[in-house]
């Protein structure tokens, strides 16, 4: 887990790095372009911060538990047509305190991508795919939460909006759905909302 996240953290960075370099040279959205806001074939890179939200068993209750913790996400993507494309992603879904212990999830998400353009600035997104996700759970064996490590793949989607500020320059909102296997053979929902800087290329 720690070398996944020491991995993870370099590539944020890295993006982090190219996305600032870039913004120097990005220029004012010209009036009155058409264009939609991803060209056919186009690439894009993805940072972000959010919410996670762990909908899980908290035991027999006696313990306190956090339902959610502050996500990153790096992502990057390809469209190759106006509406359809793929995206590869690394989200951290942080650490949440619960019965007794701490309950810990990441995870690398592969998904169909799709935009609708509502006009020149705004887009709506949709995806759907797969997380590949690593779990570790501690917990009080009074609790009844199983503690373990665990790692499989699981079903996802989203929805978004996106919004162009340049040609080159969009925030994006978007909120996920991941399903997470736990230790026990457990699988459960890890929602995450997220807020987002794109940069095309």
């Amino acid at each position: 887990m720690k070398t996944f996240h020491r991995t993870a953290a370099s590539l944020i960075v890295a993006a982090a790095t190219l996305t600032l370099a870039a913004g120097a040279q990005a220029q004012n959205y010209p009036a009155g372009n058409n264009a939609p806001m991803y060209g056919a074939g186009s690439s894009y890179i993805d940072l972000g911060v959010g919410q996670s939200d762990f909908s899980l068993d908290n035991g027999i209750g006696i313990f306190g538990s956090d339902q959610g913790d502050t996500s990153y996400t790096l992502r990057a993507g390809r469209y190759f047509g106006q509406n359809w494309g793929v995206e590869l992603g690394y989200t951290d879904f942080g650490s949440v305190s619960r019965a007794g212990g701490s309950t810990k999830a990441d995870g690398i998400n592969i998904s169909l991508i799709g935009k609708l353009p509502l006009n020149q600035a705004f887009s709506l997104l949709g995806k759907i795919g797969t997380t590949y996700s690593r779990t570790e759970v501690s917990s009080n064996p009074a609790s009844g939460v199983v503690a373990g490590s665990e790692s499989d793949y699981g079903l996802s989607y989203g929805i978004g909006v996106a919004y162009a500020f340049t040609p080159k320059w969009s925030a994006t909102l978007q909120y996920e759905s991941q399903d997470v296997k736990f230790a026990g053979n457990r699988d459960e929902r890890v929602g995450n909302t997220t807020l987002s800087a794109r940069y095309q290329f």
